[in-house]
């Protein structure tokens, strides 16, 4: 093991210099470790990047050490920045810099495009990609405490290094076979600042609202915005305040007493007059009062009454075989809300599904079978298509 490149880098100047070697490569390869199990806001504890021939661990929590030159180097536009499962360290950055890094590629994306799998972890992708096998028994370490081992570093760097040679590979695969595209076009999706948006008045998007009722949204929307400022003046995680269930269940029910508030089962008992709970019965009341003004805007369900009740699995059976075929996750070609929206009879613009790469391989097919002009058969255990 070689111990000084295991090293964290603590003082300014090391630092300076590391980001001068890494701008000069012509990717940036990132991986960080950070806590956020009892925390609404993230704690950067670790930082790791690579590019050709250079790899480094910095640590942010070093004392007056100013991470600034390496978020001006994620910020560069000019390089691909490659992360695994980016969400939660792109999370990190954008509030950081001020916005997402670009351009993103994450090998987890890469991977469905390549037919590896879905959602594919870390370790099976470098398994899979490199054959190699990652020993994962530092990833749920303390990594707030200080010093760090040498297993949690040697574990942590060997996260950017493996991750600069599956991208290597995976980036000459998209290329031999002209799937660069697909994966660019989802993975732009992770350059949207709007994805990493905690604003209060957006928070109702992350939940599920079950019920298209005027009422049941405002107080919906209200008491999930209220969460959302709670969560981030106490730092506390959402669940830790209030769960989703029990948002569910308030705009069900638009308590608006503490005896009220008292029967209903997903509310913890006494919670109402706990300090977290200062301003709840207010949301839900004005909710409650003004449903036009708290109900965000919701998007009208079209329906075409022509359309068959069994249109969403065949249109699952549909999409099942022409990714079999082209060998990638069906996911990455069309996702559930896709379906549901194709099988309404729906055919706006925003649907991913019926557009670009998506609808020549399965967007024109899905028209076609839902208007009655293709077919599905099973011959041999196998799907086939045929026109009518």
């Amino acid at each position: 093991m070689n111990r000084e490149r295991l090293t964290p880098i603590k003082e300014q100047s090391d630092l300076n210099h590391a980001c001068q070697r890494l701008a000069e490569g012509t990717f940036l390869c990132v991986d960080t470790e950070f806590h956020r199990e009892t925390t609404y806001w993230p704690e950067l504890c670790l930082i790791q990047a690579s590019c050709e021939g250079y790899e480094v661990i910095i640590d942010p929590m070093a004392d007056d050490l100013d991470i600034g030159p390496f978020l001006t180097l994620l910020a560069d536009e000019s390089r691909p920045k490659v992360f695994h499962a980016a969400r939660q360290d792109l999370e990190i950055f954008n509030r950081l810099i001020g916005h997402p890094p670009r351009p993103i590629f994450d090998t987890q994306v890469a991977a469905m495009a390549l037919g590896i799998g879905d959602s594919v972890s870390y370790d099976n992708l470098i398994q899979r990609v490199l054959k190699r096998r990652i020993d994962k028994s530092s990833q749920f370490t303390d990594w707030k405490r200080r010093p760090l081992t040498d297993k949690q570093l040697n574990y942590a760097m060997g996260d950017v290094t493996h991750l600069r040679d599956a991208y290597v590979s995976m980036l000459e695969q998209l290329n031999a076979q002209n799937r660069m595209s697909w994966a660019q076009a989802e993975m732009s999706v992770l350059e949207d600042p709007a994805l990493y948006d905690t604003s209060p008045s957006n928070a109702w998007k992350r939940l599920k609202m079950r019920k298209p009722n005027k009422e049941y949204a405002a107080v919906f929307a209200s008491v999930a915005g209220w969460r959302e400022e709670k969560a981030q003046a106490f730092n506390k995680p959402r669940r830790r305040i209030l769960k989703d269930d029990a948002i569910q269940e308030i705009a069900d029910q638009k308590p608006q007493s503490e005896k009220a508030f008292e029967r209903l089962r997903a509310v913890p008992k006494g919670f109402i007059r706990s300090k977290y709970a200062e301003g709840l019965m207010d949301a839900v009341y004005a909710a409650v009062s003004n449903p036009e003004a708290h109900a965000p805007k919701l998007p009208k369900r079209q329906h075409n009454p022509e359309m068959p009740a069994g249109a969403p699995e065949m249109l699952k059976v549909l999409l099942k075989a022409v990714s079999d075929e082209a060998n990638v996750v069906p996911r990455l070609i069309a996702n559930a809300a896709d379906i549901e929206r194709l099988a309404r009879g729906e055919t706006s613009e925003d649907i991913a599904a019926l557009n670009g790469w998506r609808f020549d391989l399965f967007g024109r097919k899905a028209l076609a079978l839902l208007s009655g002009k293709l077919a599905l058969s099973f011959e041999n255990g196998q799907v086939r298509l045929f026109e009518l």
